[in-house]
């Protein structure tokens, strides 16, 4: 555990600038030639299985991924679709991907076929490497993927498909990282906005880089540590917590493989294990809280944090009671790294983002961007001039009107809506447009929409955000039924399930409501504003 003044260490950060940067070179290998032996990752299974692995054990399985791709023809800024769960190939292809110049894109096993497929095309991948689950869902699209060059499946033999495992094991160890700058592209994440489909979010080899800050001030992590989030591994969180952050501090990472989250046996596994920090959603908290806490002690655990969503202060105050360790929350997005948080050895002020994270300048202005006054609700902010602070996404790709929306005078536009106390305390008020964070996940509208118009049963349909005490917000689906077809129970399970197997299964709206008309502008634009509203106003 570090104690930090946070005022000193805000005022007298400063970024690290370097032109070439490879987070697989400088980082993982440095590690590994500092200390062979020091532990990277603590990997078990629902069925008894454990394996360790150290720093120079993910150096060499790296090398021995980015020969294997590149023998396959895989090149320097290539994409690679990545969807895996928790297996140990995650941390390898992710790192080889770096150490090759390539451009990792990671996704959720939760995707569709047809979600498969666009990001796919989108991106222009020429190799996808997941597991035998999504690899039949590719198999289902492959035809309409005419970029998709290599297949590699991690998990067993595939026709059409190379095993991972058996390829990986013939390969060398030995690589030449790429000496990539700092501003090359690394990584591309797909994130759902309000309209159209996800966005291909860029980000550079700096970003590793800009997780210091993540590590250091907020996860408080150092070589000592076994650090476990919880996060899906297709999200940006798990860039954050389950690779950039932690390893750059070299601490070491505790990874549970299952299918599915049970917060009794997360606890367990807490109890058993040396684990000395933990990173979850606001909803695993509140699902941790639920449980008999006193049938638990954690005698390693000492830090805790939350992402993704404000966390309920009575969660914070009934984890402090049970285990007398306080939920830090901390905000950034996708297109950043760490934001805002609250650190050790600062106050931590309940329900509150905290404070801008080293090398951040968080402000809240106005449709101008003038900086507002304390109390007062607006966009939260960052300044990117003269300088954009490391870390910053790069772009859109392909989508420069959207990349330029994000942007105001001096600053980037979080999307978010916030006030700052008196202070120096920030506090999240909204999100500016629709996009619903439901257990931390982000979910657009437009994309449940678009599943929803698919069924006959649907004329129309606009899909907002509703409360909910466990996931914080849920997806709630106002539908206008086509005729010849009658409202009821059977019919939202009907349309559920169609949701379910059309786009991946977390987007499906957990309520769904009938109704005669959609309210709409003069030009014909459904008001989803004034559909959410009246929801929230219900609470």
């Amino acid at each position: 555990m570090a104690e930090y003044n946070y005022d000193s260490s805000y005022r007298d950060f400063s970024w690290p600038r370097p032109e070439r940067f490879n987070f697989a070179r400088d980082v993982v290998d440095a590690w590994a030639e500092r200390d062979p032996d020091k532990l990277a990752l603590l990997w078990v299974d629902d069925h008894g299985a454990q394996e360790r692995c150290s720093f120079r054990d993910v150096s060499n399985a790296s090398c021995r991924v980015a020969n294997l791709l590149q023998g396959t023809g895989v090149k320097p800024g290539d994409y690679i679709v990545m969807i895996l769960g928790r297996q140990l190939a995650w941390w390898e292809v992710f790192t080889a991907a770096l150490r090759m110049g390539a451009v990792i894109s990671p996704g959720t096993a939760q995707l569709s076929a047809q979600d498969i497929a666009y990001r796919v095309n989108a991106a222009k991948a020429t190799c996808i490497v997941t597991d035998s689950a999504n690899a039949a869902k590719v198999d289902q699209v492959v035809a309409q993927c005419p970029s998709l060059a290599v297949r590699v499946v991690v998990d067993g033999e595939r026709d059409g498909w190379i095993d991972y495992r058996t390829a990986v094991a013939g390969q060398s160890a030995e690589f030449e990282t790429v000496d990539s700058a700092a501003s090359d592209e690394a990584m591309c994440y797909f994130t759902s906005g309000t309209t159209g489909y996800p966005k291909m979010c860029l980000h550079a080899h700096s970003y590793g880089l800009a997780h210091q800050t993540t590590g250091k001030y907020w996860l408080d992590l150092s070589p000592g540590d076994l650090h476990w989030n919880c996060s899906d591994t297709g999200w940006a969180k798990a860039a954050w917590s389950s690779y950039f952050g932690p390893w750059y501090q070299g601490a070491a990472l505790f990874v549970h493989h299952t299918q599915g989250f049970n917060a009794r046996r997360t606890l367990e596994l807490l109890a058993q294990y040396p684990v000395t920090t933990f990173c979850g959603a606001p909803t695993i908290y509140r699902m941790f809280v639920q449980q008999d806490l006193s049938q638990f002690t954690f005698p390693a655990l000492r830090h805790c944090v939350g992402a993704g969503e404000p966390l309920n202060p009575e969660i914070i105050e009934t984890w402090r009671r049970a285990t007398g360790i306080t939920i830090r929350d901390g905000y950034g997005q996708t297109e950043t790294v760490l934001l805002c948080g609250n650190y050790q050895g600062m106050e931590t002020r309940y329900g509150s983002m905290g404070k801008p994270a080293p090398g951040i300048e968080l402000q809240v202005v106005d449709e101008l961007g003038h900086i507002v006054a304390p109390g007062v609700e607006g966009d939260l902010a960052v300044r990117v001039r003269p300088e954009p602070p490391q870390g910053l996404f790069l772009g859109y790709k392909g989508e420069a009107d959207k990349t330029a929306e994000s942007f105001r005078g001096d600053w980037y536009i979080t999307g978010d809506r916030a006030r700052v106390d008196d202070d120096g305390y920030y506090w999240f008020v909204s999100r500016a447009d629709d996009v619903i964070l439901s257990a931390g996940y982000r979910i657009g509208p437009f994309e449940v929409e678009s599943a929803l118009i698919e069924h006959p049963a649907v004329a129309e349909s606009a899909v907002v955000s509703s409360p909910d005490e466990q996931r914080g917000e849920v997806v709630k689906a106002f539908v206008v039924v086509a005729p010849g077809f009658q409202p009821g129970e059977a019919l939202v399970k009907t349309l559920q399930d169609h949701v379910k197997s059309v786009t991946a299964p977390y987007k499906y709206p957990r309520k769904i409501e009938f109704v005669e008309e959609l309210p709409k502008t003069v030009s014909g634009k459904i008001r989803r504003v004034e559909l959410r509203d009246r929801e929230w106003q219900q609470q």
